[in-house]
């Protein structure tokens, strides 16, 4: 079976992926379901184990700073936008609590391959809607508690005046960096409350599992996070990680989504997290 976006296995994830189409056994020819699924969560945990690493330092650095300011910067990171260094998060938590250019430059330089336009848009996007949004002082604990809050967050994002690059992965990957602060949270989160990232590597992976047969329906919207995106993209897509996990036990979304990521992603270091 031919699959488009995943010409060549760069890391363990796929190339265990490719094999499991090769064996069949599932719908149309695909892949075995349930094979696929605990794939998904095996290698979902095991790059969790260094996300909770990750986030953990991070928060605890910037103990006193506001934790949406620090789980935003994170998230970008997480979206390929800038390195997850200390010296970036505290000058993006800065520029998103002021703007100046001397936090501005210092951000720019932890650019990837996309440059260093995607960090200021989205930190400048992020400074106006702090400056409009007032989150709870503290990372709420429970997930209707993050819920109400991501409400409150996407109401201006969702409207025609959205700044540039908050399209649907800064949109909600801070509150995946909130779930990822309080591990035993995210651990236990199965009942899709709390929307997360749909762009970038988990849009490849959603789109793959849709021609082997494993979803009933291709991804929304596209996988950049700077191009305009309908409300709906977000809460479909998220709709479509719901659908992955069912029947399979001792996997949290959060762990599905990771395991999305590598196997929708194009970083040759991600061989390295497995």
């Amino acid at each position: 079976m031919k699959i488009d976006g995943l010409p060549k296995p760069i890391n363990a994830t796929q190339e265990e992926f490719l094999n499991l189409c090769k064996l069949g056994g599932g719908s149309n020819g695909g892949p075995a379901r349930s094979k696929v699924q605990q794939l998904l969560r095996a290698r979902g945990q095991k790059l969790n184990e260094r996300a909770y690493d990750e986030v953990a330092i991070q928060m605890e650095e910037f103990a006193s700073r506001n934790p949406w300011h620090v789980c935003f910067a994170i998230g970008m990171s997480w979206g390929r936008l800038a390195k997850l260094e200390l010296a970036f998060t505290a000058a993006a938590v800065n520029l998103i609590e002021e703007w100046n250019d001397g936090d501005l430059k210092i951000a720019r330089a932890f650019h990837f391959e996309r440059g260093p336009e995607p960090i200021e848009h989205s930190l400048r996007g992020a400074h106006i809607l702090f400056s409009k949004v007032t989150l709870p002082s503290k990372l709420p604990n429970t997930f209707d508690g993050l819920r109400r809050a991501q409400d409150r967050w996407l109401s201006p994002i969702l409207s025609p005046e959205r700044p540039r690059y908050i399209g649907s992965w800064n949109a909600t990957a801070m509150f995946m960096a909130a779930l990822f602060a309080q591990p035993d949270l995210a651990k236990a989160y199965r009942d899709l409350s709390v929307m997360l990232p749909p762009g970038g590597p988990i849009f490849a992976a959603l789109k793959v599992l849709h021609q082997v047969h494993i979803l009933s329906k291709p991804p929304d919207g596209s996988a950049l996070d700077d191009e305009a995106f309908e409300p709906g993209v977000i809460y479909s897509n998220n709709a479509l990680f719901e659908e992955l996990l069912k029947g399979l036990a001792d996997c949290s979304l959060i762990d599905l989504h990771s395991g999305l990521y590598m196997l929708g992603t194009r970083l040759p270091e991600s061989k390295q997290w497995e």
